[in-house]
Order: C-alpha cells, then sequence, then structure tokens
C-alpha cells in the first residue's frame, strides 16, 4: 500500500505570489503544486493531501499560538497518515521546527519542516527539490523526530538556525552533526538520528498563552543600572546570551546581585553563549562561575530558537521556577548535549 503524507501549508515563501508590496503569502498551493510539480507522475511519489492554513502568515508575523494551532494539526491527522510536511516561511522557521518537538515528543513518524528563499511560482527556484526530497523523506525512511530539510540538509528541528538570509544554503546545525545529506543519493546519518520511543507518544499541548520571556544578549560596557531598568518587568524567562563559554562582567557586585534577585523573584535566567559553534562551560573562567553562583541555568549548546521555545513550552505547563530550571538542563527531545 502506498505511504500517505499530510502536508500542511501555513504560508511563507514557497507559495508565496508577486504583489505591489512585495511577495504575500496566497491561497491555492495545491493548484500550482499540481501545475508546476505533476507529482503523480512518478512511481516513487506518495500519495498526499495538502492542507492550508485558514490565515495563512508570513513567518515572521508568527506566534507561539500559531505553533500550537500547526502542532494541533498535526495530532488531529496523527494516526491517518505516515509521515507528515509543514510549509513554512524561513524567518521563523528554525523556532517552529523546535516549537513542534517540545509538543510532539516520542514520534514514530517523521514531521519534515520546510519551506523556500525563492516561491514556486517564479522559474528558477528552491521551492520544487525542498518539496520533493521532503516527501521523499517523509515516506520512505525511518525518521521519527521533527526534522528541518532544506538544500540538501536534513537537520534535528531543535539544532537548526537560520544563517544566511538569502542563500540557498540557509539552514545548519551547528553543534549537533547533520540527520541527513542529500545529492545524487539520500544518505541518511542513522546513528544521529533519534531512536524510536519505546512507549505511547508522549505528545505535551498546554495552553500557549503568553509567558514573558526575554533574550537579553550582554554587550561591552552593559552594567546594573541598565539590567534593572530591563527587569522591572516581571518577566517568566530571561535567555542571557553571554560570551564565550558563558561569561559576562563580574566587576560590579550589584550587577549579579541583580541577576539573583530576579531568579530569587521566580525568573528563570539561563545563560546562553553568543557563539555560534560551542557550549557553555561555566567552571572555565572566574566570570563565567560567578554568573552561574547567581542561580543562573546552565543552557549547554542549546539555540536562542530551542532555548525560547522550551522555556516558553515548560512556562506553559505551569511547572514552579525550580522545575523549569531543572528540565531546561535536561535534554528532552535531544535539544542539547549535557
Amino acid at each position: 500500500m502506498s505511504k500517505r503524507v499530510y502536508i500542511l501549508y501555513t504560508g511563507g515563501t514557497i507559495g508565496m505570489q508577486r504583489s505591489e508590496a512585495g511577495y504575500v503569502p496566497t491561497p491555492g498551493l495545491a493548484d500550482l503544486i499540481a501545475q508546476k510539480m505533476p507529482l503523480h507522475l512518478s512511481a516513487n511519489m506518495p500519495q498526499y493531501v495538502l492542507e492550508e492554513l485558514d490565515t495563512l502568515i508570513d513567518s515572521t508575523n508568527a506566534t507561539p499560538r500559531d505553533w500550537w494551532t500547526i502542532a494541533d494539526r498535526i495530532r488531529q491527522q496523527y494516526h491517518h497518515y505516515d509521515g507528515f510536511i509543514i510549509l513554512h516561511g524561513t524567518d521563523t522557521l528554525a523556532y517552529t521546527a523546535s516549537a513542534l518537538s517540545f509538543m510532539l515528543q516520542g514520534l514514530r513518524k517523521p514531521v519534515i519542516v520546510t519551506g523556500s528563499q525563492i516561491p514556486l511560482c517564479e522559474l528558477r527556484n528552491d521551492a520544487q527539490d525542498n518539496l520533493i526530497t521532503a516527501l521523499l523523506l517523509a515516506c520512505q525512511y525511518p525518521i521519527n523526530e521533527v526534522c528541518l530539510y532544506f538544500n540538501g540538509r536534513l537537520l534535528r528541528g531543535n539544532r537548526a538556525k537560520k544563517i544566511k538570509a538569502s542563500g540557498f544554503d540557509a539552514f545548519d546545525s551547528p553543534n549537533y552533526p547533520w540527520l541527513g545529506q542529500v545529492g545524487i543519493h539520500i544518505e541518511i546519518h542513522q546513528g544521529a538520528l533519534a531512536a524510536p520511543s519505546p512507549k505511547a507518544e508522549a505528545f505535551e499541548f498546554p495552553e500557549y498563552g503568553q509567558p514573558r520571556i526575554l533574550p537579553l544578549r550582554v554587550f561591552p560596557g552593559i552594567d546594573t543600572s541598565f539590567l534593572k531598568h530591563v527587569l522591572k518587568q516581571p518577566w517568566d524567562g530571561l535567555l542571557l546570551e553571554s560570551y564565550g563559554v558563558g561569561n559576562a562582567p563580574d566587576r560590579d557586585p550589584a550587577f549579579l546581585d541583580t541577576l539573583a534577585r530576579a531568579i530569587d523573584n521566580g525568573t528563570v535566567v539561563v545563560n546562553l553563549s553568543q557563539c555560534l559553534y560551542g557550549r557553555v562551560e561555566p567552571g572555565s573562567y572566574a566570570t563565567g562561575a560567578a554568573l552561574m553562583r547567581t542561580g543562573v541555568v546552565n543552557g549547554y549548546d542549546l539555540t536562542l530558537e530551542a532555548a525560547f521555545t522550551k522555556l516558553h513550552h515548560l512556562c506553559a505547563l505551569g511547572l514552579d521556577p525550580a522545575m523549569i530550571g531543572s528540565r531546561m538542563e535536561q535534554p528532552l527531545c535531544g535539544e542539547l548535549t549535557r
């Protein structure tokens, strides 16, 4: 029996059309695919059903509620299809792929998130190859996690980052091996894939409201008065992007005291590295050790996208700050390496 794949078009460049204001999300992608890519002519292609969100979004406008809506579509269709493809804009594609991984824990089917840098409507585009390859990956390979596929690279969804604004090779996973590489042949790196869940799928769908989570990048000259001003708001979480292996200024004790007070008041502060490659290793330098003594959580090698969506998800579960901090340091679905 032929495999069946569910495709959800959420918006994004892949299905956009030109307008006076520039490219805009446009309904009718299924008709465009039938016109430009007669997939039924190939015996290798699975059966598929394509649905569109009721309101298509440019991914720049995506919100946590949109992540929940996309994951819920997969949940509704989960037992009817063998694989799933999410067509999404590239600007926040890595955020959505990360968020889906935390809601859809314990997957036993592939969920492939992809898009394109040039719309399918254009004569020269990367949309066709990305979509065809995603279809093959979703129906022919034993993938049991949320992945991001783009330009020959199959990446773990919660390890991926957009690294180029306009290149076809727009995504990479700096601190985790590619799950697969697509050229003349499709090569899957089995050792990098998530193992199938031995138990039933452990999906988590808390109500995604608006937890207040702030990414804050440490910069030369950052001082206590600035930090106090930022922390006047009652943040649920603060993602502190520190230098190198997790270092932040320690010359002014009041700076660290301000962070410690915020943590005591219930803000979960996660220490991330600004570096694209590498991880937080707080014992390497005195400045990093001083920061960790305030009670800051070690983000290890989490990407900003994974840290943001994971913290959002844990807050939505209604956990207390201590439990959130503990689970931020534990891998839930391959998003970090301790």
